[in-house]
């Protein structure tokens, strides 16, 4: 990707509806190439290195041609912040027909209470039809996990699965022994050197995908070829230029046995499109929405904020 000056590159700042892996502000770089636009949108704490991926995936984007898509419809779940239980419901309730909803626990600073609370409603809200998964970040060591997942079933009435419920493949080889609910890996796939480490180890029943994270949409393809687990593609908390890739790699995989967790643009307080990538009956169409002028504008970072992010990006493409 080459850094260009005036319209083909744009720095964003969106703020987020409620505070989100501790984010109160989503920020990144949109660049347009040859075959589209493309977004650059790391988390603050990652380092150059760790970016390098996320540079792969935009210059993908920017440049080639992304694969067939299979079908033209993306079911997609709602995710539930950690917020208090009538918060929790008010977002199932207005999720636009999601029937599967994710919802985060083991928040830094939550007493467990509050993640059953949370669980207890969002159950509530989809009724007895619908599916709940839970996510801690990686933030439970194992006896935490195996008594918060039990507590959690409960409360859930069946959970369809918990992502990433500790930080490493051993402890969620040895979770997975211990509990009955389906395990998925997300960190330990992504944030991972190796991220088939999961399947050797026998430590995860489903693959969580991320397109940044892992260098663009056909690395993914691969890694979702290879891995020989179900998988759910899921969002960096992009904008809808970044959710298309993600809709593209959904599109593109041979099954799709899950609600993907790419209903992300909701929980931004606007988006650079005009018609953003929302769920309509619980599902996002297969499309690749075009920045509109008057939002880049709209949502166009200090510049302060955008002299960092070319600095990070020029920093990152001297890695590549």
């Amino acid at each position: 990707m080459i850094i260009r000056e005036g319209g083909n590159t744009h720095v964003f700042a969106i703020a987020m509806r409620t505070r989100f892996r501790g984010i109160t502000v989503r920020e990144g770089v949109l660049v347009r190439g040859p075959a589209g636009w493309a977004e650059f949108s790391p988390f603050a704490d990652y380092d150059p290195p760790a970016c390098v991926p996320w540079l792969r995936a935009a210059r993908e984007a920017a440049y080639d041609v992304w694969p067939e898509a299979l079908r033209d419809r993306i079911p997609v779940n709602c995710t539930v912040p950690a917020v208090g239980p009538e918060q929790a419901m008010a977002v199932v309730t207005r999720s636009a027909g999601c029937r599967t909803a994710k919802v985060k626990v083991a928040e830094p600073g939550q007493p467990d209470s509050d993640d059953l609370a949370r669980v207890e409603a969002v159950r509530e809200a989809l009724g007895p039809s619908g599916r709940v998964r839970v996510d801690a970040n990686g933030l439970w060591d194992v006896d935490t996990a195996v008594r918060m997942i039990k507590l959690l079933d409960k409360a859930a009435g069946g959970l369809e699965y918990v992502e990433q419920p500790c930080a490493t493949v051993e402890e969620l080889a040895e979770v997975r022994r211990k509990v009955d609910v389906p395990i998925a890996a997300d960190e330990s796939i992504r944030r991972a050197a190796d991220p088939y480490r999961v399947v050797r180890l026998h430590a995860a029943d489903i693959a969580v995908l991320k397109v940044q994270p892992l260098g663009g949409v056909r690395a993914a393809l691969r890694i979702a070829e290879q891995i020989g687990l179900p998988v759910v593609v899921s969002s960096a908390l992009e904008t809808s230029v970044g959710i298309a890739a993600g809709v593209a790699l959904a599109a593109a995989l041979p099954e799709l046995p899950y609600a993907c967790g790419l209903a992300t643009v909701q929980m931004l307080t606007g988006d650079v499109v005009a018609e953003p990538l929302l769920p309509v009956d619980g599902a996002l169409p297969v499309i690749r929405p075009e920045p509109d002028p008057d939002r880049l504008s709209t949502f166009a970072a200090d510049e302060a904020t955008r002299a960092r992010w070319m600095e990070r990006l020029a920093l990152v493409e001297e890695l590549t």
